[in-house]
Parts: structure tokens; sequence; C-alpha cells
């Protein structure tokens, strides 16, 4: 019970005083950290403040640049800037730019300010009333003119190549029409049934949807043209003509129809009432294809029909319906199959599928009907999996193909045995890769998904094997050219390459003289890929990694030689090849490419540059102590857009040639980050339980003294020292502790890589954790007794075991952490409905048998048969809707440690999952975990929810964060 002698006080006010008036408070660290650097210290009000960099996007020539601003919450700000001198043009809100082809006018939405949705909200708006989203034109040639505003607009488009036009649709109410207000129906009161015999057919009826006001741009004149009713639109690729489908109230208007966007002129394509959808039209403008019922609307349960229009003569054309040529009996043409013509326009692809059931009259009243699941040991997957799936499942597609310069003869190329179909070379190359899982569908339990992959002629349909039981999502993919099939095979542990045409698959890797697998890979199963390889212009070689180099290897024969000339594994640098054309298909053959570099040691990366043929040593074009990202590249000009960061320098963006030197800054996010305490990341080294070398890293916070002795966090997840040149912006997370927050508050944060010793998971953390913290110690400046440690998921397992085999730490938090591998290896990631077995047996668990002939292993490595080991005081947040690790694992841990009278707390932010995915929790979350820590840590007094909990009469009532004056005697 709570007194009147409670002194309380808020977290959040606590940690926004000034430190002049924490600096009386000698024995705080915060405090100490601020009068020592003169600078604030991060808390709890910056995460809404501080910036990322978002969607980037350059003109095609080069000349201008976006991107946005975006605060952790708040409005946003658009920024459209020349890239060779200081213009500048700011948008508030506005997200979403689209540059027209010719590069002279930017689109984009500005979405209503943040505020205003929040008080729309608080006043209980509707949904259709609240604050619209308006439409932002600028003319990059006249930029001092600013932006124009269209009010009211619910989406946009811009053609893809040519054309200076938008199209947009509008709620607004059109000029020559009525208001909504004005044409809305009257709704029958409570009780009342609609009359009319009509009006009770038309509900048996498909829904065909609504349409809104659509509006055609000219953007340079501002000319428009205005449409009424559209569902769907398109730009043709070189923008000269706009096609849409439309949906009236008494299906009088509706059809499908094209603009002229030189003189505004609308053609009919076709008209009827009934559902169109999947609108989409040929690269070269030349033919429009949809999907509509309209011809058998009457019908009890209208089907679709595939139609297309060809520009020639403007007429359409039924390509494919129920029982027409090509057509699987009782299969019929699906609304969900996306259309797609090939890159020529010669092939449309579209989705076909059996005929839906239709479900018999239901006569039953509720409390009749039987809600059940049946569970068959025989069923292809658990019955979890397939209500997960179901929805998808009900409108799966099966990929076919009409071909336009062939009669318009269909093809089926997938059906339910082989579901799946990849296509090569944009739909033109003469195979498609086709696979399916269907035989080993059981195995994904325990063993993984394996698939069948099979090279399928677009011709006849025909299909040859050509990979049987490869593991993984996908068994492979196409080379560009459409040619192969390539995939990763793990008996041999080799790229494989077979060609579409026929002939015997060749081993991409056998003549490379090192491993092409990942050398660091610790899971019990076959070992993956060191990278995915990358297939040249023309499918004429294939760019194959090993762990540092890269090699050229001919796909007809499989020989090899080197393209980084064995630079990378003679100063221990991974190459990697890089796109930096978003357009780019294949590595160029003729000009130069770019190489990603990367220290294996050092952690220093940077940019090289190499060419397919030729015999020269890459060039090295930038390396340092950061840590690059991939470049942007106008698709038409010598101009890149990159950024690179350090863990004090954010990764903001730059403009340079492709010699990346003279480069130009271009955005400044975060200023006052100046203004904050931050630190410095350092690369640590020591030597495992075992004897293996290993590397972590270590942050200290700024103004460091080597004298003093410093509390520290503990952090992990498998391997992070490739991480020591990332950035992170101070924000709530949604599992973990945000790096720079703790660094700038006095916390020294370790960070140590782990391997893995197959069998024996818990004890693998144990032997590289723990004397990586013990080296860290004997360095002097650790303060042993304040050392804690946080980790999620797999992290929060490995906190849960290592409490119940050493008292090396003053406080732990795991969150949702496996504690009992027995009940757990039986039990469903809920998000996806998959058995929890193959986790422990081939993946992140490592456990490498099942509970039946590894038993042992799976007790042993279980922190709930050793709780009543544990004397560390434990925090763990686990959340009742987690689907990958269910919560009952949190609640088994947390109720035995309660019943052995050991200090443990467990949070559940209701209705969340494994991590926290809305910001409300995230902030509460951090701020709990900082009182945790700060408390067993730094001796700051503890919080009410730590020290008495919050009682379920008071959940809503209080949260419980206030801070319990340290001279107030505890209540029981």
């Amino acid at each position: 019970m709570r007194t009147k002698r409670h002194i309380l006080f808020s977290i959040l006010a606590l940690a926004v005083l000034a430190p002049t008036a924490l600096s009386a408070q000698v024995d705080d660290p915060v405090a100490r950290q601020a009068e020592l650097t003169g600078k604030k210290v991060l808390d709890h009000t910056v995460y809404d403040v501080w910036r990322t960099l978002q969607n980037r996007a350059l003109t095609p020539n080069g000349d201008w640049l976006t991107f946005r601003y975006v605060p952790g919450e708040g409005d946003a700000e658009l920024i459209i800037r020349r890239t060779d001198r200081e213009e500048v043009a700011s948008v508030d809100r506005g997200e979403g730019a689209r540059f027209s082809p010719d590069g002279g006018f930017a689109v984009f939405t500005i979405v209503p300010a943040h505020a205003a949705v929040r008080q729309a909200k608080r006043d209980e708006v509707k949904r259709d009333d609240m604050p619209g989203d308006t439409l932002g034109i600028l003319s990059l040639s006249n930029v001092t003119a600013g932006v124009t505003r269209i009010a009211d607009v619910t989406s946009f488009r811009v053609p893809e190549e040519d054309g200076t036009f938008v199209a947009y649709t509008t709620d607004a109410e059109d000029e020559e029409g009525e208001s909504e207000e004005e044409t809305e129906t009257e709704e029958p009161e409570a009780g009342e049934e609609p009359a009319g015999e009509e009006d009770e057919e038309a509900e048996e009826k498909p829904e065909r949807g609504e349409g809104r006001l659509l509006v055609l741009r000219d953007l340079e004149s501002g000319e428009e043209w205005r449409f009424e009713d559209v569902k769907e639109y398109r730009f043709t690729a070189d923008g000269s003509a706009l096609v849409f489908t439309t949906v009236t109230e008494d299906g009088e208007g509706d059809g499908a129809f094209v603009v002229d966007t030189g003189s505004g002129a609308t053609r009919t394509l076709f008209a009827g009432m009934g559902r169109y959808a999947q609108l989409a039209s040929a690269p070269e403008g030349d033919h429009v294809a949809f999907m509509t019922d309209a011809p058998n609307w009457d019908d009890d349960s209208p089907e679709f029909t595939l139609m297309v229009v060809d520009a020639s003569d403007g007429e359409a054309r039924p390509l494919a319906s129920t029982g027409s040529a090509g057509m699987t009996t009782g299969w019929v043409v699906s609304e969900h199959g996306e259309l797609e013509f090939s890159r020529t326009g010669r092939r449309l692809f579209f989705g076909t599928a059996p005929r839906p059931w239709e479900e018999p009259e239901d006569t039953l009243l509720d409390e009749d009907r039987v809600s059940l699941d049946v569970w068959n040991w025989k069923d292809p997957y658990l019955q979890p999996m397939q209500l997960v799936q179901r929805d998808d499942e009900l409108e799966r597609t099966y990929h076919a193909v009409i071909h336009l310069d062939a009669g318009d003869r269909m093809v089926q190329l997938a059906d339910e045995s082989v579901p799946e179909v990849n296509l090569g070379d944009e739909g033109e190359a003469d195979f498609a890769m086709a696979y399916g899982d269907m035989p080993y569908r059981q195995l994904i339990s325990w063993d993984g998904r394996y698939n069948d992959a099979y090279a399928v002629n677009l011709e006849t349909g025909e299909r040859r094997l050509v990979a049987e039981a490869v593991r993984g999502f996908n068994p492979g993919f196409v080379s560009p050219g459409g040619g192969y099939i390539t995939w990763w095979d793990e008996e041999s542990t080799s790229w494989m390459a077979a060609a579409m045409a026929g002939g015997d698959p060749v081993n991409l890797s056998e003549n490379i003289p090192y491993p092409t697998w990942d050398e660091l890979d610790d899971h019990p199963q076959g070992l993956p890929p060191e990278t995915f390889p990358v297939w040249t212009e023309g499918d004429r070689e294939v760019l194959v990694a090993d762990r540092y180099d890269i090699w050229i290897v001919d796909p007809t024969d499989g020989s090899a030689r080197s393209l980084t000339d064995g630079v990378g594994r003679r100063e221990s640098i991974r190459f990697r090849y890089m796109q930096v054309d978003p357009e780019e298909r294949a590595a160029s053959r003729d000009g130069d490419i770019h190489l990603r570099a990367f220290g294996d040691f050092t952690k220093a990366s940077g940019i090289y540059r190499e060419r397919v043929t030729g015999n020269r040593e890459p060039q090295r074009v930038v390396y340092g102590d950061r840590l690059y990202t991939s470049p942007l590249k106008a698709t038409d000009a010598d101009v890149y857009v990159h950024s690179w960061s350090t863990f004090r320098d954010f990764p903001d963006y730059y403009v340079s040639d492709g010699d990346f030197a003279d480069d130009m800054r271009v955005s400044e996010a975060n200023p006052q980050q100046a203004d904050y305490s931050w630190g410095t990341a350092e690369l640590v080294e020591w030597n495992s339980a075992d004897g293996t070398p290993l590397q972590g890293i270590l942050y200290k916070p700024e103004g460091f003294d080597p004298s003093e002795e410093y509390p520290m966090m503990v952090y992990f997840y498998e391997r992070m020292s490739d991480r020591l040149h990332g950035h992170q912006v101070p924000a709530p997370g949604g599992s973990s502790v945000n790096f720079s927050f703790y660094v700038s508050r006095g916390y020294l944060l370790f960070i140590p890589d782990i391997p893995y010793k197959i069998g024996w998971p818990g004890e693998s953390a144990m032997n590289a954790v723990v004397p990586g913290v013990l080296n860290i110690v004997d360095m002097g400046f650790v303060d042993r007794e304040k050392i804690g440690v946080q980790g999620h998921s797999w992290g929060g397992y490995q906190i849960s075991y290592m409490v119940t085999r050493t008292n090396l730490f003053a406080a732990a938090e795991a969150g949702a952490p496996v504690s009992n591998m027995t009940s757990a290896y039986g039990g469903i990631r809920w998000q996806s409905g998959m058995s929890r077995m193959f986790q422990y047996e081939r993946t992140q668990s490592r456990i490498g048998g099942t509970l039946w002939d590894a038993q042992h292993r799976y007790i042993e490595n279980s922190p709930l048969f050793q709780a009543d080991k544990v004397e560390t005081p434990l925090l763990m947040m686990h959340n009742d809707e987690d689907g990958a690790v269910p919560w009952y694992q949190g609640i088994e841990y947390f109720v035995a440690l309660r019943r052995l009278d050991k200090p443990v707390w467990m949070l559940n932010y209701n209705g969340e999952a494994h991590g926290l995915r809305q910001r409300k929790n995230r902030k509460d979350w951090a701020m709990r975990m900082q009182q945790f820590f700060d408390h067993y840590l730094m001796d700051a007094p503890a919080p009410v929810w730590l020290e008495e909990g919050v009682p379920a009469v008071d959940k809503g009532r209080t949260m419980g964060l206030e801070l319990i004056a340290p001279d107030r005697p505890v209540s029981n």
C-alpha cells in the first residue's frame, strides 16, 4: 500500500533536470557525466526530435536529389535540392516524392500535420472526416515560385519513362458534380429491412467497389482533364496515354477507357456493368489489358474474362475465360493474379485458379454452429500454419501466359503440384523456373523447407526437373537473361547452374580454391553460401565469392579466374559486388563495376572499382575507419549519393562523382548532437574459455577517464563486431538497449561476439561472454560490482541461462526468453503457425538433435531446471501476443523464480508481439529498463513498480514509474 510518506518523483522530470541541479547529488554518475563534459546527457525527451534519412532519389540526369528528414515522432520534412549547388526546397510533411521522367518536376504528397491528426482523434472525428492529404507539385526550373498544392488527394502517378503529366485521384467535389452529402442515401432505421426485391438481388452480387474523381494534369501548362467514378488507373510507360476503369452507382458507366495525354481525348475500350481489375499496359504502350466479369455479370456467379486492347485498332478482345482454349478444366481467370506484360509486350502473364467452391446456403443458427480445427498427422502443414496461410491460399493463383505474337495462344505454367514461377529476362526468355515443395511440406516442422526446381518451357508448358530437394524457401533464382537456373547445393557445398534448355548442371564453386560457404556458420545443418552470386550481362559469367575474394566463373564449364586477384585474402578484406544503379539487372561487362570492401578484422570499409574484362587489380576508391553504405547512382549521369557513419557520425548524404572525390554534404539530420554527451567505440579482442580468438565492441562515454571506475552494460546477439562503425540514433527500442543513450549517461557498453558449439548453446555463450567481460574488468576501469546484461529473444535465452551459472552480473534483463527447451520444442510459433522443432534441431538454438535422442541437452541448456541457482535480479519482458517465442516460456521462468523467492519481474505489454511495435509502449519500456539498471548499477532510487509492483486493481490508473525517496520506509 502507498502511504502519505511516499515522496514520489516522475522519472521523466528527473531525466530533464539541468546538470547544475543534479550536481549536488555527488553520487549520481549521470550528473557527473554532464558536469565532466559540459554537455547534456540523453534522456527520454529527445527521442521524438532525433531524425533519420529516408527515401533518397535522383533525377535521371543527376541534377536533383530528394530525401526526407523523419523525426522519431512528428512531422517529417521533404528536401528537394540541386546536387551541384545550394539550391534547396523544403516541404513540411512531404513524402512519396517522384520526379517526372524529364527531371523537370517533383510531385509528392503532403500529409496532415501530426498534431492536427491527434487532435482530430481526441475530438472523435469520423474516419471519413479526418484531415486529408494534399498533392504538391514543384517546378524544378522555377523553385522560387513555390509549391502548387491540390487538396484532398488520395493517390497520384507519373509516367515511368517519358511525359510531363501527373494523374491523381481526389475526394474533392467535382466542379460539375454533387457533393457526397447531397448524393448520400438514407440509412434504414435499426431493425428495418431494405425495401425492394432488386436491392436484395443486388446484395447477392460481388461488390464492385467505389470510384473517385480522377484528374489528369499537364505539369507544364497546368491544364487538367477530369474523369468521374474511377477505380484504377495507369499511365503507359511513355506517358502517351492514361488508362483507367470506372465503377458507377447504377453500372451504366462501368468500363475501361483510355485518354490521349496529348489532346485529352477519351476512348472507350470496353463498357458494361461489372467488376474491372488488374489494369496493365505494355511497356511500349501498344497493348492494354484488364480483367472484367461484365460479359457474364447476369450469371449467378459471374467469372472474369481476360481482355486485351490493341492500340492499333482500339478494339478489346477476350484472351482467356472459363472453358477457353488452354484453360484447365474447372479453372477460372483469377482476379488476384497480377497482370504483367513481358519486356517487349509480346507476352501477357496472368493468374488462374480452380473455380472457388460455392458454399451451400447456411441455415444453421449461431448457437448450433460448430467451430472446429481438425489436426491430422498426414497434413502437409500443421493446422496452425494452414490457418495463418488460409486467406493467402484462398487467393492463390497459378501463372499462365498468353502469347500475343502467336495467335493469343494460352499456356498454363504452374499448377497445384508446382505452384511457383520465376520469369527470366523480364518475361522474354524461352524458359522460366517453376518450383514447389509439396512432397516435403511436413519436413518444415523439423528439418527445413525443401523444393524441387524445374525449367518450364513458355511455349509448351512442359517441365524438366533441374534440381531436387533443394533446401531453402526459394530453391534458386533465374539468371537475368533467363538462360540458367542457379542454386546452392548443400551436399557439395557449391553453387550450381543449369542451362534452361538442357544439359548437366555445372558446379560453379568446383574450380575456386577456397570455400564458397560461410566459414563462420555454426548451425547444425548444411553449410550456407558465403553470399549470392551475380551474373554479368548476357548471362556470360557468374561472379562467385569466397570469404574474401570474387571469382569470375564460366557457367558452361565451371572454369574460374579471380576478379580481385587475391587482394581480399592477402589484405583480409571481404569484397562483395555492389549494385549502384537501381535499374541495373546484371553486372556490366564493358564498364566499371563497384565492390563493397570490408576489413574482416579491422572493421574498416569502403568502395573499390573493378572490371569484369581485363586483368587489373581492384582499384581503391575510398576506404577507412567508417561504415560505408551502398551509393545510389543517377541512371544517366556520373552522379552518386552515398553515406558513411561511425558511432559518433550520423550517416548524412553526400553527392560525388564516380571517384567519390570532392564530395559535397547535402544533409544535416541531427546538428543538435553536438550539444549532447556521446562517446566512442573501439574494437577489443580476447580469447574464449576454449581458446578461440574473439572480437567485440567497447563503447566508452565522452570524457572517459581510465583511472575512474564505470558501471558497464553488456549486450549481445550472436556476432555483432562488424557493426563497430554503425551509428545509432537515440530511440526507444522494441526490445533492446539503445547504445547511444546508455553511453551518453556514463555507462560503458560491451558487445561480445559469440561462436557456438552444436549441442551446447548456453555453455557457448558463457565461454565467450564471461571471459570477454573479465578481460575488460582487468583493464581497471570497470566497477566490478556494477555490471549489467541485457538481451532479447536468442540473447534473452542466453542471459536466462548465464544467470544460473554466474553471479558476475549485478542485474540482468532477458527479453522473450526460452526458459524450458523441452516444452518450447513442441510449441508453435504462432505468427507463422510453424512448429518450433526445426529451430532446435537445425537452426538458431543449435541443439542438433531431437528431444528423444538428445534429451539431456534440452534439459541441461534449459534455465528452468537450474532456476534455484539464480541470484541475479532478473527483469523479463514477454508479451501475450508473441508470435515467435510463446509467452508461457517467460511465465514458466517467472513462476519458478518467484516460488524460489528470487528477485524477478516480468512486463507483459498487452496485445504486443515479440518486439514492441507501438511507440507508446517502446517509450514506456525504455524508461522502465533505464530505471531498473540505474537502480542496480548507479544506486538510483527504485521506482514504485520495481519495489511494490502495480496491483491489477490499479491497472490503468497508475503506471508506477515514480521513484521512491531513498529515506522512505518500504511498505509491506
